[in-house]
């Protein structure tokens, strides 16, 4: 049974976000109590079901994670379904602040004619299988042999090595077993990467954006004339070393790897276009059978405006990496327009503005899909520090005792996922991968995962 002093918080998302928040809190000085619900049976959101397989160095992220949650600075309560198994206001019987760190794994609607072919994908449902996800189907169409990516990001770099890739070469990850099968069938020859703006204005980073160029029996190609640069993107290269390396690393590519350059020998292409948007997604039957670009140029401020000119590229499939989208979550108010919960420093507000008194936010559905992993721990902090600065005047939740909300979850036939299920689920997946020489093999299956964490044959 706990005090009444001690504050009962409840963060909703067991990933990079309500982890941090969890850690921080707990330095904050107050005498605190906080349990950590997750709607998968394992934690660790983006990182785990996020980052590319063959990004073993971002996954470490991990470890550190780990660590907080293992030495106790948060209850795991996984498998936990917030919406479906426990809503907003069970949870005000049990907790008197709430943070939601539920993230945004949707992908950002592309509004352009053909969109919903077949053949026609979001980079997330992608990125979701191949990293091994439970909630998503266990195969994927890898029949066309022209691909296009559409996006200037980390994200349509991660989708355009998996599918260059070579299956084999990946064996030595994580990846789950149906997926190494799948990536084996894969008939792609060439991987075409649009970017409306030009090489300046590419969201790359450096280290990834380099990769490629690393990747075995796979050929870089690009194209001098979509090399443009006006006084936006002078600008942007002498204000930003990032933007400066991925900028020379593209501009030294197009003394060996332009189009036709007799160098180009390997199997599998990676194609990068600057200065392309796409306008419509062709089909025939119902499927994907080209894309539409139209040239664009740079109007001297870094944007861009149309010529009017357009090209039609015979792909057959087309992957859209345009960015992340949050969301809604039940009885929280919610901006459709920016895909986040509505709140003010990570304070949730209603309609009129107003602060919601024990209701916060943190992460990608706090401040959209921006930023990389490490920004998450500054966001936390933000929304800590109101939490903190209000914890005299929050409402107590009338039942105080930690296991009451567990017993209520088992109540309902939820299978509830603690911290020692983890434990089991890491030694198993660990174990697999011994077997094959390799850090761990990813198990797939919602029911396969949820019955290894609560060691049931």
């Amino acid at each position: 049974m706990t005090a009444d002093s001690t504050l009962r918080v409840a963060i909703v998302g067991a990933g990079p976000a309500g982890i941090y928040a969890a850690d921080i809190l707990t330095k904050s000085g107050l005498d605190v109590s906080i349990d950590v619900l997750e709607r998968l049976p394992v934690p660790f959101g983006l990182v785990r079901y996020g980052v590319a397989p063959d990004h073993p160095r971002i996954k470490q992220i991990i470890v550190a994670l780990e660590k907080i949650l293992g030495a106790g600075k948060g209850r795991l309560l996984a498998n936990v379904d917030y919406g479906v198994d426990v809503k907003l206001e069970d949870l005000r019987q049990f907790y008197d602040a709430v943070i939601f760190a539920t993230g945004a794994i949707r992908d950002v609607a592309l509004t352009i004619p053909g969109a919903d072919l077949e053949g026609s994908f979001g980079a997330a449902d992608f990125v979701s299988w191949y990293d091994g996800h439970p909630d998503v189907p266990r195969t994927w169409p890898l029949e066309a042999q022209h691909v296009a990516v559409l996006g200037a990001g980390n994200v349509a770099l991660d989708v355009t090595r998996i599918l260059a890739k070579h299956a084999e070469d990946l064996m030595s990850t994580d990846i789950p077993a149906n997926v190494a099968e799948g990536l084996r069938g894969n008939k792609v020859t060439d991987v075409h990467v649009f970017a409306r703006r030009g090489p300046a204005q590419a969201k790359f980073s450096p280290l990834e954006l380099r990769e490629l160029g690393h990747v075995r029996d796979v050929d870089i190609v690009v194209y001098p004339e979509d090399f443009e640069f006006d006084e936006g993107s002078e600008a942007a290269i002498a204000s930003s070393n990032q933007t400066k390396q991925v900028v020379k690393t593209l501009t030294d590519w197009t003394l060996d790897n332009y189009a036709g350059s007799p160098s180009l020998t390997a199997s599998r292409r990676i194609h990068l276009h600057f200065l392309h948007k796409p306008v419509e997604i062709l089909g025939e039957d119902g499927k994907v059978v080209g894309l539409r670009t139209e040239r664009t140029v740079l109007t001297g401020d870094g944007n861009v405006t149309g010529t009017g000119q357009f090209h039609d590229w015979p792909v057959q499939a087309v992957y859209r990496a345009v960015g992340y989208f949050g969301s809604e979550l039940v009885d929280v108010p919610f901006d459709e327009r920016g895909g986040v919960i509505r709140n003010v420093e990570g304070r949730v507000i209603d309609v009129d503005g107003e602060h919601i008194p024990g209701l916060y936010t943190t992460g990608w559905i706090k401040r959209g899909p921006v930023g990389l992993i490490g920004h998450t721990k500054s966001d936390a902090s933000e929304t800590i520090a109101h939490l903190v600065s209000d914890a005299d005047s929050l409402e107590r939740a009338p039942e105080r005792d930690e296991q009451a909300v567990v017993d209520f979850l088992k109540g309902r036939g939820v299978q509830v996922v603690e911290w020692d299920g983890w434990l089991r689920v890491n030694e198993h997946e660990t174990k697999l991968g011994e077997a094959e020489g390799r850090a761990r093999i990813k198990v797939v299956p919602r029911e396969d995962l949820t019955q290894i964490a609560l060691g049931k044959p």
